[in-house]
């Protein structure tokens, strides 16, 4: 029986509709973004479409599998499905993209290679979470890197060359590794290469290869997370990069590292991951409260929300290196509740800078009273970053406390420590939010505007807003809404792990 391939589609259309941009008639840019809108919504919709009817909840395999082969000398095939890990990003992807483009409305530079960049993209970022070949997955990592850099490096701020060229070094030097990683795991032990990740996930290699494309593997993915100490390129590429794709950075970007994590790492190579979970609990636990720390020096905005994201991120690391199924769903819904909170905050900063061409905080204030709209949901955003009761983020967080609390992988006295760092950082999260909110729109100084008609939010950034906003409270009071996606699949890779763990723990025993 033939199926029709609705994976490839999904891919392939944002790119290859963006092609015919050039063809539209105009020399404006109102057919083009209405153009490139329509795309991304309809590609949404299409993708929500398909997985409502012909995705199973409680299959932990691969479904709406395609295989094409593709280069025959090297077994190179086209092979896309999706499961309960790829499913929520895909659906955050063509969420988080479609309000980006809206969010893009004040771009008139050349917006025809704007938009259609904006749509390369969204084809990579859907095609690599849908991978399932090890080289069409680096393919899709490395296709990111030419539309995001030439979005940066020319519609972004004054040091944007500087702050595009640390993005693509950063970013290419992580490549090499995934590729060398990639390319120990599809030759070890052939005569051909192995590329489907499907068959990787059931071989077993020799403890050194392991854990040498494991660290590969980590160091190219604690770049586009990213980790500390290779973090440094995001408040850079954030503080020059125009609002819209900022979203896109926030958004969907730095989940592909958490999302290859746990796709390649622990999935393909549980026993090395058995081994440096307590290393990246603790590498995690620590980044959560540098990047706080780090956040209250900063003075551009954009700044201090990129390295909020620095320390939210950390949370993935401690869910991931839980090694329980709770704190490993909670590491995937923190995923999916920063894309939202991430992209919101910087669409309002965005947004902010367009009224009062400032981004220094030093240069704020007293701003509440002029516009209200904006302060409101300023204000509501940033109480859903600090975990406020109620917002995606606090059940996402409080999943992973609990998870590295009830892991029985770890001792008491290893789980009361995580637990204490992992506090000082929720502590500190609320300070430089409500502070950050404090100088924008109470402060000591006035910054006025002369054009005080353009002040507060319009009907467009609004609908953004609210469209970003009521995710974040629906899944706050209902969990259940999300959490079914990936549970049985982060109860998979979770025990798979946890058996590695035990047959460890009794070689050590023994001896």
């Amino acid at each position: 029986m033939i199926h029709f391939p609705w994976l490839t589609t999904i891919i392939l259309f944002p790119v290859c509709a963006g092609l015919l941009i050039p063809l539209l008639p105009g020399r404006g840019n109102h057919i083009i973004r209405w153009y490139a809108l329509g795309v991304c919504l309809l590609d949404f919709i299409l993708m929500t479409y398909v997985f409502g009817h012909d995705y199973s909840l409680f299959n932990p395999n691969i479904q709406l599998a395609e295989d094409y082969e593709w280069i025959n000398i090297i077994d190179f095939h086209w092979r896309v499905g999706v499961d309960g890990l790829s499913i929520p990003l895909i659906l955050l992807t063509g969420f988080v993209t479609t309000l980006a483009t809206l969010a893009a409305w004040p771009v008139t530079r050349n917006p025809r290679l704007f938009y259609f960049l904006m749509l390369a993209m969204y084809s990579g970022q859907l095609g690599l979470f849908a991978s399932q070949d090890i080289l069409l997955f680096f393919f899709m990592w490395e296709l990111e890197l030419i539309p995001v850099y030439l979005l940066l490096s020319m519609w972004g701020g004054k040091r944007r060359l500087y702050a595009a060229t640390k993005f693509i070094l950063y970013t290419a030097a992580g490549s090499i590794f995934l590729l060398g990683s990639a390319l120990t795991l599809s030759l070890w032990g052939n005569s051909s290469p192995v590329l489907d990740l499907q068959v990787l996930s059931t071989r077993s290699y020799p403890m050194t290869i392991e854990i040498l494309a494991y660290l590969g593997f980590l160091i190219a993915y604690a770049v586009k997370l990213p980790a500390f100490p290779l973090h440094t390129w995001l408040p850079d590429t954030h503080g020059e990069a125009h609002y819209s794709t900022c979203m896109l950075l926030a958004g969907i970007l730095l989940k592909m590292g958490g999302y290859g994590f746990i796709r390649i790492n622990m999935e393909l190579l549980p026993h090395a991951h058995a081994l440096f979970a307590p290393w990246l609990v603790l590498l995690g636990a620590i980044q959560i409260v540098y990047a706080a720390l780090s956040s209250f020096g900063q003075k551009n905005l954009k700044r201090r929300i990129a390295y909020s994201s620095v320390s939210h991120m950390g949370f993935v690391l401690v869910g991931t290196g839980s090694i329980s199924q709770f704190g490993l769903s909670g590491a995937i819904l923190q995923m999916v509740s920063h894309g939202l909170i991430g992209a919101a905050l910087f669409f309002l900063a965005g947004t902010s800078y367009d009224r009062t061409k400032t981004l220094f905080l030093d240069q704020m204030g007293d701003w509440a009273h002029k516009m209200p709209k904006m302060f409101s949901m300023f204000t509501a955003c940033s109480m859903a970053s600090l975990a406020l009761p109620g917002m995606s983020g606090f059940v996402a967080e409080l999943m992973i406390f609990l998870g590295m609390l009830t892991s029985s992988s770890y001792s008491f006295i290893f789980r009361a420590l995580i637990t204490f760092i992992e506090s000082i950082g929720i502590i500190l999260t609320p300070i430089y939010l409500l502070s950050m909110v404090r100088q924008i729109f109470y402060g000591y100084k006035k910054f006025e505007i002369m054009n005080t008609a353009i002040l507060d939010a319009g009907p467009r950034e609004i609908f953004v807003f609210g469209s970003l906003f009521l995710p974040m409270i629906g899944i706050g009071l209902c969990p259940a809404l999300v959490l079914p996606l990936w549970e049985t699949k982060s109860q998979f890779v979770a025990s798979l792990v946890d058996v590695n763990q035990q047959h460890y723990d009794q070689i050590l025993y023994r001896k």
